[in-house]
């Protein structure tokens, strides 16, 4: 369990991190937009990448 953990957060890193790596520049003025951002649409923004996220888990998984 601990190693499909491990993994998983690996490829967490490695997809954050290649928008910054490809394109510094969007990755920065998305960055400043994103600081602009009330809490509620934060909070918003991160329950719904939540949601897709188990979404698309449980199709994966099946």
């Amino acid at each position: 369990m601990w190693h499909d953990l491990v993994v998983a957060l690996c490829l967490v890193l490695v997809i954050e991190g290649a928008l910054p790596f490809l394109s510094p520049g969007s990755w920065r003025k998305m960055v400043l937009n994103v600081v602009q951002l009330n809490d509620r649409s934060m909070r918003i923004m991160g329950l719904v990448s939540m949601l897709i996220g188990v979404g698309v888990l449980c199709l994966v998984n099946g």
